[in-house]
């Protein structure tokens, strides 16, 4: 049984005896009717009142444990895939690499290459099946070429002059990164426009 199903069950209790103990003061009272004085009534009403607001607090914790655990649930299930995801982004890696590779190999070997682009095309068509698949999941890729530097989606690798691009915008992308469910699983490592003056950006943020 977990935490949450222990405090549910100790809450329940507790309003329980909290409404049975409001029972039987209001069954006392009602039992001793005009005999009891002035002061002991008060007493006793005041007594009542205080096991109706120990009742709404209980009520209130209850409510607030079961948000909770909804809440819980809600991203338990919502990132559960963040792991298994983090084991399959080398292996986009790789059919990228190869796919880079491949039409290196094609524009060098030039007509003669049929064989070599179809390993290409072949090799474009898995990846792409690959990356289509993890978008079902909500997995998407993070490519910021041409988008300022974002410390929170980017690991800057370098920077480098660029004068046809905006200064601390990225210019390469060495690495691709993930999201899941826009959640951040792998920061995009990029290489970053230097600017010609004005501080630098924290390459290590």
């Amino acid at each position: 049984m977990s935490a949450d199903e222990n405090r549910n069950e100790q809450v329940e209790e507790e309003l329980n005896e909290a409404a049975e103990a409001a029972a039987e003061a209001e069954a006392a009272d009602a039992e001793q009717g005009g005999g009891d004085s002035g002061s002991d009534l008060e007493a006793m009403e005041a007594k009542i009142q205080e096991y109706k607001d120990q009742v709404l607090r209980v009520q209130a914790e209850m409510q607030n444990v079961r948000r909770r655990t909804e809440i819980d649930v809600e991203k338990a299930h919502k990132f559960a895939l963040e792991k298994f995801v983090k084991e399959l982004l080398p292996v986009a890696d790789s059919l990228e690499k190869g796919v880079e590779s491949a039409q290196s190999t094609a524009e060098q070997q030039g007509e003669s290459s049929d064989v070599v682009t179809s390993m290409r095309e072949g090799m474009e068509m898995t990846l792409n099946l690959f990356l289509n698949n993890l978008k079902k999941f909500n997995v998407e890729q993070v490519n910021p070429v041409g988008e300022p530097f974002d410390p929170q989606k980017h690991e800057a690798m370098s920077m480098v002059p660029a004068p046809d691009a905006e200064p601390n915008s990225v210019v390469a992308v060495v690495q691709k990164g993930y999201t899941l469910n826009e959640r951040l699983v792998r920061p995009a490592m990029v290489v970053v426009a230097k600017a010609e003056s004005g501080p630098k950006i924290d390459e290590q943020a």
